[in-house]
């Protein structure tokens, strides 16, 4: 079973995304800061991580730009945010984000989107 980590200093935030990649196949680890989601992706190499741009101790480009530098990017990457402009958008593309996906995250819309992630990694 594929590997999802849910970076998000949100609580509310991970309990929901965490329940919709339960339901499209994924065991779940979550982060609550940068920091945490940092160690987390070295550690034990998720397939797939959801991450939050605004977050405490690290933010998510700052997260993906360590992880680019330790090659440890996992195999697609999710940025969630609720306001991203386009010069961000670009940035998170650049560092190797598959997408970014506008806050509140439509869960609906989430569940399709790992469900099709998961096919290939299965």
């Amino acid at each position: 079973m594929p590997t999802i980590l849910i970076a998000d200093d949100s609580m509310f935030q991970r309990f929901q995304t965490s329940k919709t990649a339960v339901a499209a196949g994924y065991d779940v680890l979550e982060a609550k800061d940068g920091r945490e989601c940092l160690q987390l992706v070295l550690e034990k190499r998720p397939d797939v991580l959801l991450l939050d741009l605004n977050m405490p101790a690290l933010d998510g480009l700052a997260v993906m730009e360590r992880l680019v530098a330790a090659g440890a990017m996992p195999a697609r990457i999710y940025v969630l945010t609720a306001d991203i402009q386009d010069t961000t958008r670009k940035r998170c593309m650049d560092l190797g984000a598959c997408d970014c996906i506008n806050k509140p995250v439509d869960q609906g819309v989430l569940g399709k989107l790992l469900a099709e992630a998961r096919a290939p990694l299965g």
